[in-house]
């Protein structure tokens, strides 16, 4: 894997990465995150019980906006025509865990859009629980696997 930063120039100027010339390919990316709230809080999301309605359903179509405008939030980032985005949640004491795949047929990976797509959905939790727990603690958010493309295959190691 190379250790220069693809988006600077010679000059060591932020650029987009032109891809016109790589092949396209089929391309995957899973990310995860956490929002760590009260206990009491978090059984009250899974019932659907916030003022302002099913936080999961909410979060999980927030999520799917997010990867699809990723383009418009991350300067250097390419807008892709996504296949799909997948939003999973996952209750553990005292946390929501959320994880997203997505996959396209492109020639740039989709790793941001799955990272997004997490971010936002955690952020949609906080908003929709903020009045139950202001001390909601969004994070550790990471990629856990992406592949396709010239780079291959990443699997994140466990810590």
């Amino acid at each position: 894997m190379p250790n220069t930063l693809t988006h600077l120039d010679p000059r060591g100027r932020a650029r987009m990465v032109d891809v016109g010339a790589k092949e396209t390919t089929a391309r995957r990316a899973r990310a995860y995150g956490e929002i760590r709230m009260k206990p009491a809080v978090l059984r009250r999301l899974l019932r659907g019980g916030t003022a302002k309605g099913d936080a999961l359903a909410v979060a999980n179509v927030a999520g799917v906006l997010a990867a699809k405008r990723v383009d418009e939030l991350i300067p250097l980032c390419h807008g892709l025509n996504l296949d799909s985005v997948r939003l999973s949640f996952a209750p553990k004491t005292g946390r929501l865990c959320v994880t997203a795949e997505t996959a396209v047929r492109g020639r740039t990976g989709v790793e941001m859009e799955a990272l997004t797509a997490v971010a936002v959905a955690c952020l949609t939790i906080y908003d929709m629980a903020k009045a139950a727990d202001r001390a909601m603690t969004i994070g550790p958010i990471h990629l856990l696997e992406k592949e396709g493309g010239r780079s291959g295959r990443y699997v994140r190691r466990r810590a």
